[in-house]
């Protein structure tokens, strides 16, 4: 009886002994307490409790002292039992002894221990964590082996392991073998696809997930949110806003953050302030993610401005700190930029090359070069990205011999890359320098850079602004494959080389190709059509405009306006002036321009005030076109005027071309001596226009005294300009100074100039046809010029006498009256009244100023024809009709 009583006292003891040790481990919260309790164990004799042990091997894995948890289960082997296996195991996986975990695993097979469904889950993880696709598929085989394929954690498990191998497939199998889930499976699923980038199956699984009635949680938000962002689905991101507050789970951080991130990606930043504001806790992702969404939506000020209030309670990371760096210098803040910089050296970041090349980029970009030079040279190494962005640097702020040599000296360490290549390609643009674009171009090829579109498109370019239109066309017909810039680029650079034919060409061969044009290309077209007076094309190029819907582009407006008015139809052109909803201060520059080449100086005048009553700011190229219009119209007191105007109300100070302007308003209009006085006075010194303008007047009045005294001056400049040279050595052939005249034909040859022969050009159905001065060689020669004969027998009828001084040569008088019958202005409209319908009105263009003799051929031509001829020289535009010209005979 006492032996009963005395084996229940022990086991109430025992028991009693046992539960206080199981107490004491679960609320042990220090080390030196486990080592306690530990002790506790082993003076109590449970040391070799399998129970206890497992417990002591998870709670030393808690305290990150795997060596511990090893010791107990070394002291226990060989165990057979798989509680222990799984425990240490776990505590493995726990402390990221990936590796070992699965060598006990191996050795638990070895020792026929049979896993459970308790130690998958961890060698699962193990194996994700160590991206061992060969020991997954062992490991996957032995849960199919051993009857686990349908347990929940464990498919749970494998789905999350296969989506962290980017095994989408596999994890999907797993997925939809299951034979009941929970939302975590969902989750694994939909985070895995959203965590590889495949938004739209994320996206799918989510809906999917939310059809079978799975109730989503803050991880399935959290997860799908990037998806939504990925494929800027904006009313799929705003459905899961809603799901968001409905289900109380704005509170989660990383549901906050994940909302921010999306609408940051939707580019809808007043939405991600808002998110922001109501947050109640935020993390240091937080502010990294408003402060760059801030900085990549261009609202540089508002992410300083962030940053600012960041620093005062946390300590940014280099994320936020580069993103700050690259936002002064998108908007030139070099005294905040340094305040970074010293920020990072002040508390000792340690940064990589990365963020070392957005320092230089900052510092470059805000053109303080020494900075961004010192930042170079004192870093430990250098990457190709480092180089460029010095390279680069120099390039954009004008140092391009800098650039070119450290450019050499990145060379003996590295090699360049495409951007490289494009940067220092553009520096030979800059130069004009065809050389060293050459020595690229080879070392280009060498390097097999010739085939990459972005690198072939700044070959096109350089070469064309360095004066090679042909090497431009030869790598534009060698490229490979084309893009839009490509294309703009051949177009663009046709027309800087006056080449309107090819470009237009260009153009259609684009359409045809397939490539549909945008706005770079409308507006790198239209002055194609300008030049070459092309009518039709610039009508079919505005309506590809109204298909396009590019009408409401105001640069497109103003370009429409230009073409209109140079090609003879100042009627369209106002029509697009009017239709224009919104103008700029280019646009009303382009319509007072064009009613200056049409002699509507008073129309000019009256733009110019509605333009100032609409409260657009006059800049110096307005007033310019104003004063233009008032010298093509006698508008003397009104050109004044607006001269004083420009300097007095607007207090912008006279160029050398609004100079220019007010001595060719002063010589039109017969002022001579004043415009003399006028040059000599002003502060500038005058050049060539303005002696020429001068000199036009003298030679169209007669003033043969100022004349020679303007000569002179205009000489004395030695200009490059053949055209002034040609005019002095043509007011010396007036004056019968025939060996002044040999002397500047001399002078030019030598020095290679020469002057630009006069043609005049026609468009009949469709066709342009052009005359030289002098020209035989075309069709219907003989029926021109006996048509050029029988007009000028009805003119000397009516009182027509030829105005020989505007032939300079030494010649007789009746091989001057040849002469002027062959000035090409004559021939293209002979042509044209030959090839055209009676009382059809006639468009010729010409592209040189129409001469004296020529304008009163012209008028007696319409009255005897009665035909209106509109005649654009490079002056302006001239109505010839019933004997009258609307210029006044002021051009």
């Amino acid at each position: 009886m006492k032996s009963i009583k005395l084996r229940n006292v022990c086991q109430r003891t025992e028991y009693f002994s046992h539960s206080l040790i199981l107490r004491a481990l679960s609320s042990v919260n220090k080390l030196s307490d486990l080592h306690k309790v530990h002790s506790l164990i082993v003076i109590s004799g449970q040391h070799q409790s399998t129970f206890f042990n497992g417990k002591l091997i998870s709670k030393y894995s808690q305290f990150k002292e795997p060596v511990s948890s090893l010791s107990i289960f070394r002291i226990n082997s060989p165990a057979h039992v798989v509680y222990l296996w799984n425990t240490i195991i776990r505590a493995m996986t726990h402390n990221g002894l990936f590796s070992k975990a699965l060598d006990f695993y191996t050795q638990m097979r070895k020792v026929n221990v049979k896993p459970d469904n308790y130690t998958f889950p961890s060698i699962i993880n193990s194996c994700g964590s160590l991206l061992d696709l060969e020991m997954v598929k062992v490991v996957h085989s032995d849960v199919l082996e051993m009857g686990f394929g349908s347990d929940l954690y464990i498919c749970n498990a494998l789905i999350y392991m296969y989506a962290r191998l980017k095994d989408l497939g596999n994890a999907r199998k797993v997925f939809d073998k299951m034979g009941s889930r929970d939302v975590v499976s969902w989750n694994s699923l939909i985070s895995g696809y959203s965590a590889n980038g495949y938004w739209e199956e994320a996206l799918d699984a989510f809906r999917e997930g939310r059809l079978s009635g799975v109730v989503a949680d803050a991880f399935t938000v959290a997860s799908v949110l990037p998806a939504c962002g990925g494929l800027m689905e904006v009313e799929q991101g705003q459905i899961v806003h809603g799901l968001v507050e409905k289900s109380g789970v704005m509170g989660d951080m990383a549901v906050s953050n994940g909302l921010l991130s999306m609408y940051f990606k939707f580019k809808r930043s007043l939405d991600g302030q808002r998110i922001f504001d109501e947050m109640i806790c935020r993390d240091i992702v937080t502010w990294n993610i408003i402060i760059c969404g801030f900085s990549h939506s261009g609202l540089y000020q508002e992410s300083i401005k962030l940053f600012q209030e960041m620093v005062c309670e946390y300590e940014p990371d280099l994320l936020t700190i580069t993103s700050i760096l690259q936002a002064c210098g998108s908007i030139g803040d070099l005294r905040f930029g340094r305040y970074v910089h010293e920020y990072i050296l002040e508390n000792r970041y340690e940064c990589d090359t990365t963020a070392w090349n957005i320092i230089i980029n900052m510092y470059a970009k805000c053109s303080d070069l020494v900075a961004a030079r010192q930042v170079f040279d004192n870093m430990k190494r250098w990457d190709l990205v480092s180089w460029n962005s010095m390279v680069s640097g120099y390039v954009e702020n004008g140092f391009n011999k800098e650039a070119v040599d450290l450019f050499k000296v990145m060379r003996i360490d590295l090699q360049p890359d495409s951007v490289t290549f494009v940067t220092l390609l553009s520096t030979c643009t800059k130069l004009t320098d065809v050389d060293f674009a050459s020595e690229l171009h080879c070392d280009i090829i060498k390097r097999g850079y010739d085939s990459t579109l972005i690198v072939g498109n700044a070959l096109l370019d350089v070469y064309a602004k360095c004066g090679k239109m042909e090497h431009s066309m030869w790598q534009f017909e060698i490229m490979s494959a084309r893009d839009i810039v490509t294309w703009n680029t051949i177009i663009a650079s046709c027309f800087h080389h006056e080449e309107s034919y090819v470009g237009l060409k260009m153009l259609s061969r684009m359409r045809k190709e397939g490539i549909i044009p945008d706005v770079a290309t409308v507006l790198g077209s239209l002055p194609l059509c300008s030049l070459l007076a092309a009518k039709r094309q610039g009508k079919e190029l505005h309506g590809f405009i109204i298909r396009l819907n590019f009408e409401s582009h105001v640069p497109v407006g103003n370009a429409l306006i230009e073409m209109y008015s140079k090609t003879g139809s100042l009627k369209n052109a106002i029509l697009v002036f009017e239709h224009m909803r919104i103008k700029d201060v280019v646009t009303w520059t382009a319509m007072i321009s064009a009613y200056g080449m049409y002699g509507e100086g008073k129309k000019a005048l009256r733009s110019f005030q509605q333009m100032k009553e609409t409260g657009t700011v006059p800049d110096h190229i307005v007033f310019v076109a104003t004063i233009y219009a008032c010298s093509h119209s006698g508008l003397v007191q009104n050109g004044r005027a607006c001269f004083n105007l420009m300097r007095e109300e607007y207090k912008i100070e006279p160029r050398i071309e609004h100079y220019a302007c007010m001595v060719d308003l002063l010589s039109r209009s017969g002022l001579l001596s004043e415009a003399e006085d006028f040059i000599l006075s002003m502060p500038l010194q005058p050049d060539a226009s303005m002696w020429g303008a001068l000199l036009s007047a003298c030679r169209a009045s007669g003033d043969t005294e100022t004349a020679e005294r303007v000569v002179e001056r205009l000489v004395e400049l030695n200009s490059d300009d053949p055209g002034y040279n040609v005019l002095a050595s043509n007011v010396y052939a007036t004056l019968g100074k025939w060996d002044q005249v040999r002397t500047i034909r001399k002078s030019l040859k030598a020095r290679g100039l020469r002057k630009d022969p006069g043609c005049s050009w026609i468009e009949i159905c469709n066709r342009v046809f052009i005359f030289g001065t002098g020209d035989r060689s075309f069709q219907q020669f003989k029926q021109v010029n006996e048509l050029i004969e029988d007009l000028n027998k009805t003119m000397d009828k009516e009182g027509y006498v030829a105005d020989l001084k505007f032939v300079l040569h030494d010649v007789g008088e009746d091989e001057k009256i040849n002469l002027l019958h062959g000035h090409s202005e004559r021939l293209a409209i002979a042509f044209g009244l030959l090839n055209t319908k009676d009382g059809s009105p006639l468009q010729v263009m010409k592209n040189l100023r129409v001469c004296g003799d020529c304008h009163t051929w012209t008028k007696y031509v319409s009255k005897i024809v009665q035909r209106e001829i509109l005649v654009r020289d490079a002056n302006r535009f001239h109505l010839f009709k019933d004997g009258t010209c609307s210029c006044r005979d002021r051009w």
